[in-house]
């Protein structure tokens, strides 16, 4: 078993750190907010006061942050991870960032002698918290072998799809197929209730046919019932489309719906929605129907 450094503990570290530690491994966990730390010391694992100490010692360094920015000052900035690593280390960022950011991050670590892997992961919070999370892996292949005890624990499809940056491109893509899916439920739904049809049995027949997937058996219920609690926050999956839209750009790649649903989800950050799991685009389309949604079930 493994020395894990396990940097930001927020709605989907948190039970990535607590699985790991429960499997076995010795889990030091970092987060900004200290009393984030609290579910993984009461699994036995330590908290620590800065990145710093907890890469102290560590075989592995995991990373689950926000964005681009939130990575690069963790690995490269004051304190910074890469630094502070033992020599060897190996390095497994599970947030969603940039492809470029990713191959010069990797670049930055091997300059350390660190190996790095790029492991951004779809399933959401359910899937964190059951350990069944999809893992897209970009990296060398001898460090995805060297990283299968931690990606094991975590995933229940984990998958080495090329080199650096390659996990980061493939999430890009699994953000653009989930966003589409949100939308075109969202209007589906707002088409419904509009003619007046019993909802909650269009939406199962719905699933019983070729117009069946996981984002409408995930949150069926949340469109249902209008509550919008955070398995995955709107503001997110607007940075995320941001990326898809800037790596589509940058490759040469027309990508029209990919412009078109990032504007959406753009709206729904200006409309205060940030906050709310991804499927309040229901809330976009409603509005966009003149209507006036209702006050989003948080609780």
């Amino acid at each position: 078993m493994s020395t894990i450094a396990f940097i930001g503990l927020g709605i989907m570290g948190s039970p990535m750190a607590v699985h790991l530690q429960k499997h076995g491994h010795a889990v030091r966990g970092h987060n900004r907010s200290p009393a984030k730390a609290r579910a993984l010391q009461e699994a036995g694992g330590t908290a620590c006061a800065s990145a710093a100490d907890a890469v102290s010692g560590a075989d592995v360094i995991c990373l689950m942050l926000p964005d681009s920015p939130d990575v690069e000052e963790v690995l490269l900035g004051e304190g910074a991870v890469l630094d502070h690593a033992e020599p060897g280390a190996l390095v497994i960022d599970f947030s969603t960032i940039r492809p470029d950011v990713t191959r010069r991050l990797a670049s930055a670590a091997r300059e350390r002698g660190l190996r790095m892997l790029d492991a951004p992961v779809s399933g959401g919070q359910a899937g964190a918290e059951a350990a069944t999370l999809s893992i897209m892996v970009g990296g060398e292949s001898a460090d995805v072998e060297a990283a299968d005890d931690v990606l094991g624990v975590l995933g229940g499809t984990v998958v080495h799809v090329g080199p650096p940056g390659a996990g980061q491109t493939v999430k890009a893509a699994n953000q653009l197929i989930v966003a589409g899916h949100l939308q075109v439920l969202a209007e589906a739904v707002v088409l419904l209730e509009t003619s007046g049809v019993d909802l909650a049995r269009a939406l199962d027949v719905l699933a019983g046919g070729l117009a069946a997937s996981a984002v409408l058996m995930q949150k069926r219920d949340n469109l249902l019932e209008h509550r919008f609690d955070p398995g995955f926050r709107v503001e997110l999956h607007d940075k995320d489309l941001g990326i898809v839209v800037e790596t589509a750009r940058s490759g040469g790649v027309v990508a029209p719906m990919a412009g078109l649903l990032a504007a959406l989800m753009s709206s729904m950050v200006a409309n205060g929605d940030g906050g709310l799991d991804h499927s309040a685009l229901l809330r976009g389309v409603e509005r966009l129907n003149g209507q006036t949604p209702p006050r989003p079930d948080t609780a």
